[in-house]
Formats: C-alpha cells, sequence, structure tokens
C-alpha cells in the first residue's frame, strides 16, 4: 500500500511520532492507522502525546553568539528538574547553535540538527525523558558587537534568564554591564520610540483616571499628565533607565562615555508569560497516587 503524506500527517498528530518513524510504522504495518499507533507505542516513540497536554513553564532559555549575530531560545519542559538533565541541556544547546542560521521559531524547527529536525529531536526527547517539552520561542539581534549574558546559568550558556545586547562601537566588557542591567531591570523597549502604542495609550489612560480621582481641574490634570508619561518612559526604556552599575547615569549616557552605541537587545525569562496551573503538594501528591 502507498503511504502518502497525509497519512504521515495524521499518524503524527496523533502519536506526536517523529515523521521518519511515523512512515516506518505505517509501511510496516501497510498503511494500517491503528497497527501503526500500536507499533510506535511498543517502541516507545509514541509517550509523547500522552504527554503534550501537560503544562510545560520550566526549562532553559540559551544564548549563542557567532560574529554577528546572537540568537536566544527558550525550550520548555514540565518540571525544573528535567532543566539540570544532562541530556536535556545538551539538546538545548545543539537548538541554539542551529538557532543561528535561521530566523524565526518555525524555520528553526524545522532546521536540521544531527540528521533530524529539531522539532523531530524534540519529540524524540520526549519520549525518552517522560515530559512535554516545547520550542517556545526564539530571538535573533545583529550588531558590531553582540554581547550575551545568562542569568542564573544551569551550564555554560544556558539558565532561567538569557539576554543578548547589540552594540555599536564600545567594547564586550561594557556590553556585558548593560546585558546585566537588563537581566535585572527588564525594560519594555530600547527608546522610547520603540515602546508599543497600545501600551503608552493605556498607561496614559490609566494615569488621566488617576490624576481625575483627585478632582483637579482638566488644565492641572494634562500638566500632571505629562510629568507622569515622562517617569514612566524613563523606567520602561533601556536609554533613559538609572544605569544599574553608576545609577547617576542613564544607561544611554554611559553609553555615550563608553563610546558605544546600544542598537538592540533581547530578553528571555523561561515560562514569562506562561499561566501555571499552581497545586499543593497534597494534591500533587494524590494526582501521582491515581497514575
Amino acid at each position: 500500500m502507498a503511504i502518502t503524506a497525509a497519512m504521515v500527517k495524521e499518524l503524527r498528530d496523533s502519536t506526536g511520532a517523529g515523521m521518519m518513524d511515523a512512515k516506518k510504522a505505517l509501511t510496516e504495518n501497510n498503511g494500517d492507522m491503528e497497527a501503526s499507533v500500536d507499533w510506535l507505542r511498543t517502541k516507545g516513540l509514541a509517550k509523547a502525546a500522552k504527554k503534550s497536554g501537560r503544562v510545560a513553564a520550566e526549562g532553559l532559555v540559551a544564548v549563542a553568539v557567532n560574529g554577528g549575530v546572537g540568537v536566544a531560545v527558550e525550550v520548555n519542559s514540565e518540571t525544573d528538574f528535567v532543566g539540570k538533565n544532562a541530556e536535556f541541556q545538551e539538546m538545548v544547546a545543539g537548538i541554539a547553535t542551529a538557532a543561528t542560521g535561521v530566523s524565526t521559531v518555525e524555520d528553526l524547527a524545522a532546521a536540521d540538527m544531527g540528521g533530524k529536525s529539531v522539532a523531530d529531536t524534540l519529540t524524540a526527547k520526549i519520549a525518552t525523558i517522560g515530559e512535554n517539552m516545547t520550542l517556545r520561542r526564539m530571538d535573533r539581534i545583529e550588531g558590531d558587537v553582540v554581547v550575551s549574558y545568562v542569568h542564573n546559568a544551569a551550564a555554560p550558556g544556558m539558565g532561567k534568564i538569557g539576554v543578548l545586547v547589540g552594540l555599536a562601537g564600545g567594547d564586550e566588557g561594557f556590553g556585558k554591564q548593560v546585558a546585566m542591567h537588563i537581566a535585572a531591570v527588564n525594560p519594555a523597549a530600547l527608546s522610547e520610540d520603540d515602546l508599543d502604542p497600545a501600551v503608552v495609550e493605556k498607561e496614559k489612560q490609566v494615569q488621566m483616571d488617576i490624576a481625575r480621582e483627585s478632582g483637579k481641574p482638566e488644565a492641572v490634570i494634562e500638566k500632571m499628565i505629562v510629568g507622569r508619561m515622562k517617569k514612566f518612559v524613563g523606567e520602561s526604556t533601556l536609554l533613559n533607565q538609572s544605569f544599574v552599575v553608576n545609577p547617576d547615569l542613564t544607561v544611554g549616557a554611559a553609553a555615550k562615555e563608553a563610546g558605544a552605541t546600544i542598537t538592540g537587545f533581547v530578553r528571555l525569562e523561561v515560562g514569562e508569560g506562561i499561566e501555571k496551573k499552581e497545586e499543593d503538594f497534597a494534591a500533587e501528591v494524590a494526582k501521582a497516587a491515581q497514575g
């Protein structure tokens, strides 16, 4: 029986197995979908499907720099314990290396990694380690100088927070200081021009509502809002923040003194934005006892 791409896709979707494994299963079982599922299960290649519904909010962020290109990738797992697993760490390092040659997370999933795609490598690792894992996101930056920094490093180049800084001029020492500042302070954007207009407008409306609660005249409120929004921009944008290394200077002023222009930055933190379901310890044990 001819094995079609649609059949392979259907089996992959139902089991989480890799493309080549799904094709081999169908070939071995003459296209019988149910038998192919059982074949994959006996080979330990269908475990991933059982894990796919679990929330993966732990894991690692890895950074890699190749010349003037820097990348940061987030690979999630269900538990922090897996993030300390040497096998998992080796895979994440390989994914970060593969990321230096692509521009999007979709391209990264399809990129070659030792003869398998990154997506298939991840699926195989889910089966062997036994936890759901996801390639959640990647970001990329270019510059004359690209400096990386990892906070709470679990292994070289990977940890809970990964930062990349792009510079024109300056040196790696200054870039590292800026990267540490970004890890600690988490600016929303590089400069005022880079702030999301929707975020700015929302903050302005919030400040207007707060000011109106005071009962002051509109003319006074408008002047109050100018000052409050200036403070918001100063606290939210990297170049206008007080530099943690020298709070007497803004980061922008410190860059000028260092003969550098900060052209961009990336900050990824493991699990940010993922809604985690909290369970107390007793509930967790009870759930485990039920299988």
